[in-house]
């Protein structure tokens, strides 16, 4: 709005310069860029990032496979486990040295981080394992990633609208500049005979 105004107030007025109106249409056009590049960009940005992450999703859903595992042993904590008193994230997770079968149909056993507070021999819990029972990750869950999509959408949409006012206070400060620079070179001319009687005649 300001630069619609802008362009009315300097339309018909004697005082307007050029980079005065110059002004107003470069706030205009990064007004319309904004309104309209910067959420197209975030669109176009946070549907690929959807695709790519529901397809990554359901490769891991394809590719991974919950097994129930069953605790040995508490497992020794290591030097880079945290410090018992210290740690907070990964208070219900316990290192344990556990049996499970994987989808092949091989017995493995290894030491793997169970969700439980205080493991027990015999304890059972669930483990992802790829296809030759090796412990994975838990694959994406759908909801998450079209939560990350919209975020990398949300986060180019902003990203593009910093740029384009970036860009724009950019140019206005370049021609503030130049328009100083000017006036210093104008009154570096008449500034010795400023208020002289009879300057100009």
């Amino acid at each position: 709005m300001r630069a619609i105004w802008g362009l009315r107030h300097w339309r018909d007025n004697p005082l307007r310069r050029a980079t005065d109106l110059a002004e107003a249409w470069l706030a205009l056009a990064a007004l319309l860029l904004i309104l309209v590049a910067a959420p197209l960009a975030g669109t176009l940005v946070g549907g690929l990032a959807h695709d790519a992450l529901q397809r990554s999703a359901r490769e891991q859903r394809e590719d991974r496979h919950p097994v129930y595992a069953t605790v040995v042993r508490k497992a020794d904590r290591t030097p880079l486990d945290p410090d018992p008193e210290t740690a907070s994230g990964r208070d219900s997770h316990s290192r344990v040295l556990a049996l499970w079968t994987a989808p092949d149909g091989t017995a493995r056993r290894g030491t793997v981080m169970a969700a439980l507070n205080s493991p027990q021999r015999g304890d059972r819990f669930t483990l992802w394992t790829d296809g030759h029972g090796r412990v994975v990750g838990e694959p994406l869950d759908p909801a998450a990633a079209s939560a990350h999509a919209a975020l990398a959408g949300f986060g180019t949409a902003a990203l593009c609208a910093g740029l384009i006012e970036g860009s724009r206070r950019l140019v206005v400060w370049r021609m503030v500049r130049r328009r100083y620079d000017g006036w210093d070179r104008a009154w570096s001319q008449a500034g010795p005979d400023w208020g002289r009687t009879g300057t100009g005649s």
